[in-house]
């Protein structure tokens, strides 16, 4: 069996409005009603899921995702149009 990463928990200042935004940047759904206990998850793909938790401090981390010319471009158009990133 090939090793597949499942899941990991991002830390953030309010895991509901850093899952939102994850989720809104990177054209997925994010639906609070599906809250695993403390966390707010982001289904990725059929293989990965982002936990998001609440954390008062936490060191800066580093995801790094693969995406094709196109998912690129809009991705960046909605950063672009999110604008600066405050307290996530």
């Amino acid at each position: 069996m090939a090793i597949v990463l499942n899941h990991t928990i991002v830390p953030a200042k309010d895991k509901k409005a850093a899952a939102r935004f994850f989720a809104d940047t990177f054209g997925l759904s994010y639906d609070a009603s599906d809250d695993h206990s403390h966390f707010a998850p982001v289904r990725v793909n059929d293989a990965l899921t982002l936990l998001f938790d609440t954390e008062d401090v936490f060191k800066s981390h580093h995801y790094a995702f693969q995406v094709g010319d196109a998912e690129f471009d809009a991705i960046l158009a909605r950063v672009k149009r999110a604008g600066p990133m405050r307290g996530q």
